[in-house]
């Protein structure tokens, strides 16, 4: 997906979310096999935890309404939604009232991601419906593999984000029990009610 799904979607006259500049994508195989990635909880129409993973210039990106896990046993629906900005990785705050995706959004992980030894090429690996690759983020660690399911209502294609089992796995982890941003410290409710940024982020792990 391009950048154009992504634009086309928001008026950035009234959200504060990035517009994003278009990224020259880079065709060396190191550019598409490691990078960052951010998990942003998002309270929207309804709660969910939006995982976006660095490739090839922008931020690929799935909502997983129930938010990752580090427990093996709880594999998460992910829907593949529209590229988003590189500029993203960094955004919270909160989308205004009939805007889309309304609600407030925190920087809930971040880090960085690095494919699977067997995968030569991330973006073929999506294409192909499953990528295997290692998380390095202040609360997701280890592997996990992304696999596609089938297509979500001819649009959205439907994919499990799955932990693998290792070193890091942890079992009945929830996402909902590490509820601070790892940017400032602060809640959903916080950003919602606009307080301010500054004591910085309590959570690791």
């Amino acid at each position: 997906m391009s950048l154009e799904t992504y634009r086309r979607k928001r008026r950035f006259d009234r959200t504060p979310e990035p517009r994003g500049e278009p990224v020259r994508r880079r065709t060396d195989r190191r550019s598409r096999t490691t990078g960052r990635y951010v998990v942003q909880r998002h309270r929207a129409t309804r709660l969910h935890y939006d995982f976006r993973l660095e490739i090839d210039g922008v931020l690929a990106s799935w909502a997983v309404p129930r938010g990752p896990s580090l427990d093996p046993a709880k594999r998460r629906l992910a829907v593949h939604v529209e590229d988003h900005p590189l500029d993203y990785f960094s955004f919270e705050g909160v989308i205004p009232r009939n805007e889309y995706g309304a609600g407030d959004v925190i920087v809930w992980d971040w880090g960085r991601w690095t494919a699977d030894p067997s995968v030569q090429d991330a973006t073929k690996a999506l294409a192909d419906g499953e990528l295997k690759f290692g998380l390095d983020g202040q609360k997701l660690h280890g592997d996990f593999v992304l696999v596609r399911t089938n297509w979500y209502r001819g649009r959205k294609d439907q994919w499990l984000l799955i932990k693998r089992r290792d070193d890091a796995a942890v079992a009945g982890w929830d996402a909902e029990d590490h509820p601070e941003s790892v940017k400032t410290g602060r809640t959903n409710d916080e950003v919602q009610a606009g307080r301010r940024a500054g004591r910085g982020p309590t959570t690791r792990g």
